[in-house]
């Protein structure tokens, strides 16, 4: 019994990410899309439901690629050769299927395997489809694609753009039809998907809850009733269904007789100006939306509604931005562009060329950076420090009689960029993670290969070249044995395999003291411009970043490892200070973190850093503070865990507690008075190794 299905038409709101499936339903040149956004928001749901809603398709009925009956250019090299052959292909009909791409799938997985040990020993070709011959004319569903290898998120673009898969190994190679509706899933709190990648996903929607309480309400009353009988739920939505499978339908057949106007085509290209995306990918994405968008609503001829809808969906992911700075699409802008175009319509001949003058000039009232979509959080940031005590002061006082010390928030220094940072690797671990800063072995295909091995199984990367040493001496004594063979006689104990290397990326725990003894704005200044720097390194090395943060009585894990350095940056701006300096805690928490991340990941590479004045006044297990924390900085160092001291205090009067702290840490001391943040970036540098890449 087939597995029953959530029905499309019965997903409350999310009208955009609906709207965008359809369009790829209807259209997949489109280039798929990335729906953005917070779990629990029907995303999967509506994938699935989509493959529901889709006429059935022809296909050839022996062929694991679904490939195309009417189209030629629609054959794997199998079916071609049966076809040139003169043989008659069967047909069958089947539904339109979604495959699921899981995040340790390997490139093996995903783009199949060619058998090359069986192509040398016997000549003859085998290939074994992967996930992309499953997808073919279906749907291709990567949930949490920002956590997927780049490398095969390339390959997966590679493919949805050109239709085809071409796989290639020691000169053998194979090709199949690779046409697919691309969906992507994406929580931004996890990680940003790169730039280069967001960019050749065709459309991308923000997928948020819904605020609204019926609408909340009525989630819930139909995902209740689904539940309770699936079989009754969907008999009465069938209606509905059948209109929207009808309508993508006629739309499909409606596509090519749509038509774009001189005029349309000179408002997207405007609209992409003045939005100063890079490339033309938007242009072509915009255009092929848009029409589709008029095929939709029934209609051969673009309009400017059309135009504006496909501007909203084709440019959230792709307005050039900062590292840290929210994707958005600001209305504003989009609607003076559009004004702008209406204006160079209506204008009469006499007056257009004052009105190409103003285009040339810079507009005056329309910023990069939109003021009435600016967030109340970045009012904040562009306002003098003021005091902002979230929490109550009650439980900050010390002990000794001081006064209590109420929180304030202080400013980073702008950040800057570091340079290159390499971490060496020592260990012969082979790791899966990618990165750009360290050099490590990889079990991926992806890397530069740099020696071989004899394999403990079957390989599919076989090191060909060292494969034909090993066999090379046996040649004369195998044509002995096996008389009248005079192609070169290769057993199984001769093959290698290829060792490769990579970059990866580093796990880098920051543990900040923001207790009252911070609150020296010319320290605290430096010290989160210092770390700015540092996440901006990470950003753009894929490193992925922790950060505990302790004053008052405890030490709190405000951000576990991630790949979302954003989200650093954020609490980072905002981060108070004030209170007592409990030093230990926040050692111990920042250890624990690491022990948790390594049992799930032993291929990580950690490194803390601590900034402190080192002044710690609040006991963990009820006897000496500082040696509390001295104990645990020797639990550090025993885990060969590398870190870093950055000891923030000042005055005639010093105790270099944070010096001591960073013997027993092992690691690498510094003094904030004597570098502010660019030394504070070189220590990180010299305590991952260093290299210069100048030349």
């Amino acid at each position: 019994m087939p597995r029953l299905v959530y029905p499309f038409s019965a997903i409350v709101g999310q009208e955009n990410m609906k709207k965008a499936l359809l369009l790829n339903a209807i259209n997949p040149r489109i280039w798929g899309v990335l729906l953005r956004g917070e779990k629990g928001t029907a995303k999967s749901i509506a994938v699935r439901a989509l493959a529901q809603l889709l006429p059935q398709i022809k296909v050839v009925s022996d062929c694991p690629f679904s490939c195309e009956t009417e189209r030629e250019d629609g054959l794997c090299d199998t079916c071609a050769a049966r076809v040139a052959k003169g043989e008659k292909l069967g047909v069958a009909w089947r539904q339109v299927s979604v495959v699921d791409m899981p995040i340790g799938a390997t490139e093996d997985r995903v783009v199949g395997t060619l058998d090359i040990e069986r192509a040398i020993k016997t000549g003859e070709k085998h290939f074994e489809p992967g996930l992309l011959a499953a997808a073919n004319r279906g749907i291709l569903y990567i949930d949490e694609v920002n956590l997927l290898d780049d490398h095969l998120v390339d390959v997966l673009l590679d493919a949805a753009a050109m239709g085809m898969n071409f796989v290639e190994r020691e000169g053998i190679s194979f090709s199949h039809p690779a046409q697919f509706i691309l969906v992507g899933t994406m929580n931004p709190e996890e990680g940003e998907l790169r730039p280069q990648l967001q960019d050749r996903f065709g459309l991308a929607v923000e997928v948020k809850g819904i605020q609204d309480q019926e609408a909340r309400a009525e989630v819930v009353r139909r995902r209740i009733a689904f539940e309770r009988d699936p079989i009754a739920f969907a008999a009465t939505y069938e209606k509905e269904q059948e209109g929207i499978r009808q309508q993508v339908t006629e739309a499909k057949k409606l596509l090519p007789a749509v038509q774009l106007s001189e005029e349309m085509l000179k408002l997207i290209t405007q609209i992409c100006i003045d939005f100063a995306v890079d490339g033309h990918r938007a242009d072509i994405v915009i255009h092929k939306t848009a029409t589709t968008l008029a095929a939709y609503h029934e209609r051969t001829e673009v309009n400017e509604e059309d135009v504006r809808e496909a501007v909203e969906l084709a440019l959230l992911h792709r307005r050039r931005r900062q590292p840290f700075e929210e994707p958005e699409l600001s209305q504003q802008q989009l609607e003076e562009s559009i004004q702008r175009w209406r204006q160079n319509q209506e204008n009469h001949p006499e007056d257009k060329q004052e009105q190409e003058e103003e285009q040339d000039s810079p507009p005056t009232n329309t910023p990069r950076h939109n003021d009435i979509n600016d967030s109340p959080e970045e009012e904040e940031q562009d306002s003098p420090p003021t005091d902002t005590p979230p929490h109550s002061d009650t439980n900050d006082s010390p002990e000794d009689g001081e006064k209590p010390q109420r929180e304030q928030t202080f400013e980073a220094e702008p950040p800057y960029k570091v340079r290159p940072l390499v971490a060496p690797v020592l260990d012969q671990i082979s790791r899966s993670e990618t990165g750009r800063r360290s050099k490590s072995r990889t079990s991926s295909k992806t890397g530069r290969y740099v020696d071989s091995t004899i394999p403990r199984g079957k390989t599919s990367d076989l090191a060909f070249d060292a494969t034909l040493r090993a066999a090379a001496p046996f040649q004369v004594q195998r044509r002995e044995e096996m008389p009248g063979q005079n192609t070169l006689l290769i057993k199984s104990h001769d093959l290698r395999e290829k060792v490769r290397e990579r970059k990866v990326g580093n796990l880098i725990v920051f543990i900040l003291d923001a207790s009252g003894s911070m609150a020296a704005e010319e320290r605290m200044v430096a010290t989160k411009g210092a770390v700015l720097s540092l996440l901006l390194d990470a950003y753009q090395r894929r490193d992925r970043v922790g950060m505990v943060v302790f004053r008052g009585e405890k030490a709190e894990l405000v951000l576990p490892p991630t790949n979302s350095v954003e989200l650093a940056q954020k609490y980072l701006n905002h981060l108070p200070t004030g209170g007592r300096t409990p030093l230990a805690h926040g050692l111990k928490l920042g250890l624990d973190t690491i022990k948790e991340y390594l049992w799930r990941d032993k291929q990580a590479l950690p490194l803390v850093v601590l900034v402190s004045d080192g002044r710690g006044n609040v006991s963990l297990n009820g006897s000496d503070p500082i040696e509390e924390a001295k104990r645990i900085a020797q639990e550090i160092r025993a885990m060969n865990i590398r870190s870093i001291a950055i000891d923030t205090e000042q005055g005639f009067v010093t105790f270099r507690l944070v010096a001591q702290i960073c013997t027993e840490l092992g690691g690498t001391y510094l003094r904030l008075e004597e570098l502010k943040s660019a030394p504070i970036a070189s220590a990180v540098r010299g305590n991952l190794g260093y290299a210069d890449e100048r030349g």
